[in-house]
């Protein structure tokens, strides 16, 4: 396996980091609003499912108790 100074390696390091496309503040904002978003539909959604699971247990718990 070939080895590379510390200084071609930096060297390197840099040009590959350059080729990176940062994304602008608007695509960050936006992409942070729709992951709030996301998050929160996902946590009405298990908290919508966790009611009915508790509601159906307590009926039939309740039935045969």
């Amino acid at each position: 396996m070939a080895r590379t100074n510390p200084l071609q390696y930096v060297q390197q390091v840099r040009s590959e980091v350059a080729k990176v496309v940062w994304p602008t503040r608007r695509e960050v904002m936006l992409t942070t609003v729709m992951v709030f978003i996301m998050s929160a539909l996902t946590a009405i959604f298990f908290a919508l499912i966790d009611i009915v699971i508790r509601s159906g247990l307590t009926g039939v718990l309740g039935f045969f108790g």
